[in-house]
C-alpha cells in the first residue's frame, strides 16, 4: 500500500460552481503509479464546498447556484454578519454541500462516469483563493 498526498491552490473564483477536474489530476501527478485506490479531495475552507456531478452540460453549474439559492437565502437575518453579508450564507451551503469528495482510481485514472466531474462551489462574492488537500491510498 503506497500514499500520496498534494495540495493544490486554486485560483480566485467568481460565486458559482466550478468544474475542477483537471485542475486536481494535474496536481496529481503520481496518479499514475496506482493500480487500485482512492483519492480523498479535502478543502481547507467553509465557505466553499466540493461536489461530483454532471460535467457536460454547461446548464448544469449555474442551475446547481440557482437552487442553493433558493435553499439558502442571504437575506435572512443571520447574526454572523463580520465578514459580510454572503459569509453566513456561504457557512450553510458549504455544510449542506459537503467539504469532500472520494473518488475510486484503478489503473492510474479517476473512475469518474462519462458524464461526471469534481466542481469547486464558491459560496461567497469573492472568496479568494482556495486550498485543496488531495490525498491518495491505494496499491501501485
Amino acid at each position: 500500500m503506497a500514499w500520496l498526498q498534494e495540495q493544490l491552490r486554486l485560483a480566485p473564483r467568481r460565486r458559482g460552481c466550478h468544474l475542477i477536474t483537471a485542475e486536481i489530476a494535474a496536481a496529481l501527478p503520481g496518479l499514475d503509479r496506482f493500480r487500485v485506490g482512492i483519492l480523498h479531495v479535502f478543502i481547507q475552507h467553509t465557505s466553499a464546498s466540493l461536489c461530483i456531478n454532471e460535467n457536460a452540460d454547461p446548464d448544469v453549474p449555474p442551475d446547481l447556484e440557482l437552487a442553493l439559492n433558493a435553499i439558502v437565502r442571504d437575506d435572512l437575518p443571520y447574526a454572523h454578519t463580520a465578514e459580510g453579508p454572503d459569509d453566513m450564507p456561504a457557512h450553510v451551503k458549504a455544510a449542506l454541500v459537503g467539504s469532500s469528495v472520494s473518488v475510486p482510481i484503478a489503473s492510474g485514472h479517476l473512475c469518474l462516469g462519462t458524464w461526471q466531474g469534481i466542481y469547486l462551489c464558491e459560496h461567497r462574492d469573492r472568496g479568494g483563493p482556495r486550498r485543496l488537500v488531495l490525498t491518495v491510498h491505494g496499491e501501485t
